[in-house]
């Protein structure tokens, strides 16, 4: 697991004024994404964010500000996607963290910085694309917080299934539908059987919902029937994004006997465009428990690592700004917040589990953590929690209410970490807008 260095130091500062210790992007983040400047022709490639503004790691590669491994993983990160730097392994991670890190912090050489100067772009208006070409996408199920709220709405007398307690449960998703945070989403149609029919209709989604999530990025695989131990497995995370995983709650209660999630789900995913690197996150571990009266893991998904600091204090919030409130100029309504250190199983033991069958990961395989929730009733990660199962509307500031989303709703997602003696870690947001199902399909470009 990544240890602290002098890249954690809180007290480090950069000769960017806006990357300032409180602001999404200081000096001990350095996220990752694929970008092009405003305006710009030509291909994306790969950037650094710091305060307000973007590294260009192509630019920064045509020079010998870096050396060595620093140096190579740089070059990789400068094309359209990050896949080859994901493939590089922690060595080259680490690398190009610390030769960044040593350029932009304030008593860097005068003459570096005056050559990475030229290097940075403004962050406000550029482009961004996905920043892996995602081979395969897996989306996990391990807040037992969130399980037991959806369990009591349809089955309150046994509201948790037998496995969720001994394996991380998941399915595989479509990545074809993975799209950036700005886009605009068109709402699914499908087919789903009203209460008390006996035939199911077919049309646009009555019970669309949003899944608070973290996007876990996959940076070197494993051989095919090679599975990666649990003490092993956080060497392959890459970093973690926000991911919004839309559902039609309709559509996926009838279709999911015997089989699970389909069509409620295939229509979009979401993601924020910066990746926030596991070691940006190493001073926000924390122990990984069992509570005694809980049944402890299985061999595979078991380590004395994992034990000590295989959780991680993300905190994390859902914002809902309506069409009404985009129309007057209002700021969007804060629905939950909750962290991600509630959850039941971590990200290493979802890693080893997804390989304990000889399953191998590739360099930018995503994992979606499942929905995020806390133990706490304003701290669920999902519409159809809060308003449970739609009877309870939520009363919003603006006079509206909502059981499930309504077409032109904006879900925002945002995360960040922070505590005494660190930098706080910003994630961004990602934001998606729902359009009514019979609307043009439109994408924005996120900033």
């Amino acid at each position: 697991m990544t240890e602290l260095d002098h890249t954690h130091d809180g007290s480090a500062r950069s000769w960017v004024r806006s990357a300032g210790p409180m602001s999404d992007f200081p000096l001990q983040n350095l996220p990752l994404s694929v970008f092009k400047p405003a305006g710009a022709e030509g291909a994306f490639r790969g950037g650094i964010a710091i305060g307000d503004r973007i590294l260009d790691l192509a630019a920064l590669s045509d020079g010998s500000l870096l050396k060595g491994l620093a140096a190579q993983a740089a070059r990789a990160a400068s094309q359209p996607s990050l896949n080859a730097l994901l493939g590089m392994g922690r060595p080259a991670w680490r690398a190009l963290r610390h030769g960044v890190f040593a350029l932009l912090r304030d008593d860097a050489p005068a003459g570096a910085r005056l050559a990475c100067e030229t290097c940075l772009v403004p962050r406000a208006g550029a482009q961004h694309a996905l920043p892996v070409v995602i081979g395969d996408y897996t989306d996990f199920y391990t807040s037992v917080d969130h399980a037991l709220n959806i369990g009591r709405l349809y089955r309150p007398d046994d509201p948790l299934s037998a496995n969720f307690r001994w394996m991380p449960i998941a399915y595989h998703g479509r990545v074809s539908s993975i799209g950036l945070s700005g886009e605009r989403i068109r709402r699914p149609r499908g087919q789903w059987l009203a209460p008390g029919a006996t035939t199911p209709v077919y049309g646009p989604s009555q019970r669309l919902d949003y899944e608070l999530e973290l996007g876990i990025y996959i940076g070197t695989g494993n051989t095919l029937g090679e599975p990666i131990g649990v003490a092993d497995a956080d060497g392959h995370a890459f970093g973690l994004c926000l991911l919004n995983d839309w559902s039609a709650r309709d559509i996926q209660r009838w279709e999911s006997t015997p089989l699970g999630p389909f069509q409620a789900k295939n229509f979009a995913t979401t993601l924020s465009p910066w990746i926030v690197t596991m070691e940006a996150l190493a001073p926000y571990r924390l122990p990984w428990c069992r509570a005694a009266n809980e049944p402890q893991p299985l061999a595979h998904l078991d380590a004395e690592p994992v034990r000590q600091r295989g959780a991680f204090d993300v905190q994390l919030e859902v914002l809902l700004e309506t069409a009404a409130d985009r129309a007057r100029g209002g700021a969007p309504q804060r629905l939950s917040a909750t962290s991600f250190r509630h959850q039941y199983w971590s990200i290493a033991q979802m890693i080893a589990h997804h390989t304990a069958g000889g399953c191998n990961l590739r360099a930018g395989d995503l994992l979606g953590s499942g929905t995020v929730s806390g133990p706490g009733a304003a701290e669920a990660g999902a519409l159809i929690e809060l308003a449970r199962g739609g009877v309870a509307p939520l009363a919003l500031e603006n006079g509206e209410t909502r059981s499930f989303l309504a077409d032109g709703d904006a879900v925002i997602l945002k995360g960040w970490c922070h505590k005494p003696g660190y930098a706080r870690i910003g994630f961004g947001e990602c934001r998606g807008e729902i359009l009514a199902s019979d609307a043009p399909a439109r994408s924005s470009p996120a900033s």
